[in-house]
């Protein structure tokens, strides 16, 4: 009996998500938001800043904003949904 099946070629991947820079961003949106975070209970542990909670709030949800845009761009650039395509 005689083998009717095509050999293809060897499939090549590209390992996009290994990449240093992409662990380095996500570890920088995660202290970011780390950082939003804490700010954001400052007033509740010194309880002399107590008149600031607006401020500490705004502080801390920009914050959380600004890692959120840093994190999804990244997990999208992984994703292949990026402008860096090579």
């Amino acid at each position: 009996m005689e083998n009717t099946v095509s050999q293809r070629p060897a499939k090549k991947t590209d390992n996009n998500a290994n990449r240093t820079e992409y662990y380095v961003q996500l570890t920088v949106a995660i202290v970011i938001g780390m950082v939003g975070v804490f700010i954001r209970f400052v007033p509740d542990v010194l309880p002399s800043l107590d008149q600031m909670t607006f401020m500490f709030s705004l502080i801390a949800n920009i914050l959380m904003v600004v890692a959120s845009i840093i994190a999804f761009k990244v997990v999208f650039d992984i994703l292949g949904f990026g402008k860096n395509k090579n």
